[in-house]
């Protein structure tokens, strides 16, 4: 299949590119920008004029719910949720059932994901058997069967002897661990963050140092062992600032936030809305300013979906007692663009939170717009207004705070290895 992109706004983090342009695209692969390949005929021309055209969007964080909740969502389901977004590469973690700890288990899911049309999908392997804290699962040979990384995704690890084995163990390989800094004692049973909106409603509340006693520990023993450490879903101002400093002194780390964190603060919880119960939970005001700030400061390496969707039943509860977690899959682009609109950040900043840079964090050949590079492209409008509502979401999960809120900018074609894989009707 050859395609010819006509004259898109193309937008390429890695070459700093951001000017009209044609795309070539041939064999699965970018074969030119700007200038006409010889004897280049294509089988399909996309007009992309009044559109901006950038690397397919990589999403650190989208859980597809199989094996084992495919109650919940399907793998097809939130695969075409993803394309429908842009996503053309994602990370799932590993809590699954069972959870992802032996290679048989990822390779099944490698083999399904890799026969279904969707987006690239990078298993993020157990770093404990069962995910239960306790004995170590034998990392390299789950890397070999094709996890990128290793990590506990919201499930505890108390026993901090095993986190140093941990990272002694994938310092040992050079792989790289995941954690979501959380202190379990401190979070027990917390729904919300620890503030005036969590008091006024009764809620159980998780305080800001839940995640600054985890993080500290997590960035003694980094610094001890050398490790390479990602960490995933930064919700408070304290964090980040101790994230700041860990940087400044040369520790291997990287840190993401999840998007509905960048808009959404305490005070959206104050009419019990169920989708707005988050893990981590969403904290105050001057939090969430202070992760906008961090994302444009640079010091936050990625924006991710923290896909998680939940059937209705899950949610239609006290708060709770109802399934943490969002559908966001589809709003991971909207949702970015919103926050450059409003921080008045350039385009160019805003596409490489959520393409080159998690591709960096995942040690993939993505999120680049150059010859040579796998024809992974999404195609957007950046002014189109769409409303999001249970029809608009192909996600199974309806699970979202957006609902009923209108966004700017959606998603017109996503290009997966050369071939069209999405395409909105105009």
């Amino acid at each position: 299949m050859k395609i010819l992109i006509r004259s898109g706004r193309v937008i390429d983090p890695e070459s700093g590119l951001d000017a009209v342009r044609d795309i070539y695209i041939a064999a699965g692969r970018i074969v030119a920008v700007g200038t006409v390949p010889a004897d280049f005929h294509p089988n399909l021309e996309i007009d992309a004029g009044g559109l901006v055209v950038c690397p397919g969007l990589v999403d650190l964080s989208v859980r597809l719910r199989e094996p084992g909740f495919e109650y919940m969502a399907t793998l097809e389901s939130e695969m075409r949720a993803a394309a429908a977004g842009g996503v053309t590469s994602l990370a799932c973690p590993p809590d699954t059932d069972p959870p992802l700890d032996e290679p048989g288990l990822v390779e099944m899911l490698k083999f399904r994901t890799r026969n279904s049309p969707g987006p690239r999908v990078y298993p993020v392997g157990a770093l404990t058997w069962k995910l239960k804290g306790e004995r170590l699962t034998e990392m390299a040979e789950l890397s070999e069967a094709g996890c990128v990384a290793f990590s506990q995704a919201d499930a505890p690890l108390i026993d901090t002897r095993v986190l140093l084995r941990a990272l002694e163990y994938a310092v040992t390989f050079d792989l790289p661990v995941w954690l979501r800094p959380q202190d379990p004692h401190l979070a027990r049973d917390g729904v919300a963050h620890d503030g005036v909106v969590a008091a006024r409603l009764g809620l159980p509340a998780i305080p800001v140092p839940a995640e600054t006693v985890a993080l500290q520990t997590i960035l003694l023993l980094t610094r001890e062992t050398g490790a390479r450490v990602h960490l995933a879903r930064m919700s408070s101002r304290a964090g980040l600032d101790m994230v700041r400093r860990a940087k400044h002194d040369g520790l291997r780390i990287t840190c993401d936030v999840a998007a509905h964190h960048v808009h959404l603060s305490e005070m959206d919880l104050v009419d019990f809305d169920a989708n707005c119960h988050l893990v981590p939970p969403l904290r105050s005001i001057r939090d969430r300013d202070a992760i906008r700030s961090a994302l444009r400061e640079g010091l936050v390496d990625a924006v991710c979906s923290d896909h998680a969707p939940v059937n209705d039943d899950a949610k239609e509860l006290p708060f709770q007692e109802a399934e943490p977690g969002a559908a966001g899959v589809e709003l991971l682009l909207p949702l970015t663009l919103k926050w450059a609109r409003e921080m008045q950040v350039p385009l160019l900043q805003a596409i490489d939170l959520v393409t080159r840079r998690p591709a960096r964090i995942l040690g993939i050949q993505a999120g680049i717009l150059m010859a040579g590079q796998p024809a992974d492209l999404c195609i957007f409008d950046p002014e189109r207004p769409w409303t999001v509502s249970r029809q608009t979401l192909l996600s199974l999960g309806k699970n979202s705070p957006y609902l009923g809120m209108e966004l700017q900018g959606q998603v017109m074609y996503t290009i997966i290895d050369g071939h069209v894989d999405f395409k909105r009707n105009h």
